[in-house]
């Protein structure tokens, strides 16, 4: 903890957000900095003017060359492991960090206790955010100082290094970041659910799942994961954890002993309470859920379980869920036209999370496609089909998609919007059509089971546009 800078030569991978906040951390730590990135557009540029202008060294259009005399690297979440400058690393034997390492090594004893503020740590294929955003929800309701830090978009570094420091963090990590935090060991920690994502950057399912496990490592209080998911269940057995930490479920139905789960709508626990084998604790209602759709309502259960291991009283659990307000794209009710109510979930940017979208609604005018990272569909599209009226197709990897539906929703209508289009434009020609395909009583569902990034700048932009669209559909009365 709290290493010696001073003069180390250090090179930081990435001129994205987490990458300057690395390199003006440890500039000021007095280290050596050189950042080094592979591109060279104009944003980058100004980017680099900045941080030159502080006293940072910056070398665009440079992400392979390792500079002589690097001591250390701290990469931006996104580089893979097979990066050029990682394998001459490697040869050169220089340590490769990420930012949630560095941010571990420089925590800070909290006043009064000798003790930095514990993390309570969250991974999974999806839900993160969401979980994260509730536990701290949760957290501060108890009256700690809490925040939702890490992969939810606020710099786990700016967290650490605080003025006014935290009683404790809630941390979203992705398994990109949990790659690169060998040290890492949070006080409790949860993998909310594995299924295949990002295995272009890790090679293998495999590999993928090994890193997300390493969340449990060193764990003190509890190690929770899925009672629906024995794959998260198989990481805890395999974690290396502190004497006496207890492997903690969370479910949707009535739970056992060391479990959480619900029982007549109400949230239970039944875990951190006395004699577990006969008692529990009422933590809340399903309706204090929001929304209440059944992935959320475990993401709730998990987020309740963490919070529980960390001592905090069931009375806050209600309130902290009841305060929670999710996120823009998250399963959000954007409008109802002509009795056909339109749902934004346009960060379902994957199978599984679309898999627990439309579990939600039915019959479904499906939105689906952009870039399929890798993925498959069948499953997917075996799982939805007894609830889909009719799929309107976009982006690059349609056909993917297309063909799933070919197989096991053949009698299902699917119209695949203009290629070439995209933006605004391609959403509201998209939107039109779904409009045409439904009937009363039906929901119309962006939830694309694919990244965003070859139509729109991101999943919030394509989340946007298709509220926009359909502000247009109510505005002209169709």
């Amino acid at each position: 903890m709290n290493p010696d800078f001073t003069e180390l030569p250090v090179v930081v991978a990435g001129l994205g957000v987490s990458g300057i906040s690395a390199a003006r951390v440890l500039h000021g730590l007095g280290a050596r900095v050189t950042v080094v990135d592979g591109g060279s557009g104009p944003g980058l540029v100004a980017r680099a003017a900045e941080l030159e202008a502080q006293g940072v060294a910056v070398r665009l259009g440079d992400g392979a060359s390792l500079p002589e005399g690097t001591e250390l690297i701290v990469t931006s979440p996104g580089w893979a492991p097979d990066s050029p400058l990682f394998a001459a690393a490697g040869a050169a034997g220089v340590p490769v960090w990420g930012d949630v390492e560095l941010a571990w090594r420089l925590r800070k004893p909290l006043p009064g206790t000798g003790e930095p503020a514990p993390w309570l740590a969250v991974t999974g294929t999806n839900g993160k955010t969401t979980t994260v955003q509730m536990l701290a929800s949760i957290l501060t309701a108890a009256g700690r100082r809490a925040a939702a830090v890490g992969n939810v978009g606020v710099s786990v570094l700016d967290a650490v290094l605080a003025e006014e420091p935290y009683d404790v963090l809630a941390v979203e990590l992705s398994s990109y970041q949990l790659h690169w935090a060998p040290s890492l060991r949070p006080y409790s920690a949860a993998v909310l659910n594995l299924a295949p994502d990002h295995l272009d950057w890790h090679g293998s399912m495999e590999a993928y799942a090994a890193d997300k496990g390493r969340i449990y490592e060193g764990n003190v209080v509890a190690c929770v994961y899925n009672l629906a998911d024995p794959a998260t269940e198989a990481l805890v057995m395999a974690a290396d954890v502190e004497e006496g930490c207890r492997a903690i479920g969370f479910g949707l139905g009535a739970p056992g002993p060391s479990n959480f789960g619900v029982v007549d709508g109400l949230l239970v626990d039944r875990a951190f309470v006395e004699d577990r084998a006969k008692n529990a604790a009422e933590l809340g209602a399903v309706e204090d859920v929001n929304p209440p759709a059944p992935h959320n309502i475990a993401n709730a259960l998990a987020a309740a379980a963490l919070a529980r291991a960390y001592g905090v009283e069931p009375k806050a659990v209600r309130e902290g869920l009841r305060a929670f307000r999710p996120d823009a794209h998250r399963i959000a009710e954007v409008g109802v036209v002509r009795e056909v109510t339109y749902i934004d979930d346009s960060k379902a940017t994957n199978t599984h999370a679309a898999a627990a979208s439309l579990a939600a609604y039915r019959p479904i005018v499906w939105i689906a496609g952009g870039l399929a990272k890798g993925a498959t569909f069948d499953d997917l599209v075996q799982g939805a089909a007894e609830r889909l009226r009719a799929v309107v197709l976009i982006g690059q990897d349609r056909a993917l998609i297309r063909e799933a539906l070919e197989r096991h929703a053949p009698d299902v209508p699917v119209i695949e919007a203009a290629e070439g289009q995209t933006g605004a434009v391609a959403m509201a020609e998209v939107v039109r059509t779904a409009a045409s395909l439904a009937r009363s009583g039906d929901t119309v569902l962006l939830a694309p089971a694919c990244a965003s990034m070859d139509m729109f700048t991101n999943y919030g932009e394509r989340g946007d546009m298709f509220a926009a669209a359909v502000r247009e559909l109510a505005d002209a009365g169709e």
